[in-house]
């Protein structure tokens, strides 16, 4: 396992509702030691962003091809999709 899925490991526990404080707070010190060794660059909030967008993308994309999805959720996604400067077919 590569020390940037470890990190990855850690920031989901340090994020999930249901992990106990004490196991978030020894993540976020395997997150900063594995960081600070420079094994895996700390990722910039710009990176989130463009993960999350991408995210976002797939999700509405989903919508539209998923059979068991009402027409107005599909007009939704077919707006966000176009807000994102994504075409798609009506």
């Amino acid at each position: 396992m590569s020390a940037k899925q470890v990190a990855g490991g850690h920031k989901a526990a340090i994020n999930n509702d249901n992990v106990p404080q004490e196991s978030k707070e020894h993540s976020k010190q395997v997150v900063d030691e594995i960081e600070g060794s420079g094994e895996v660059e700390a990722e910039s909030a710009e990176d989130n962003n463009t993960k999350n967008e991408n995210n976002v993308i797939g999700g509405h994309k989903a919508t539209l091809n998923n059979p068991r999805v009402g027409e107005e959720a599909k007009e939704h996604s077919r707006q966000v999709l176009s807000e994102h400067g994504v075409e798609v077919e009506n």
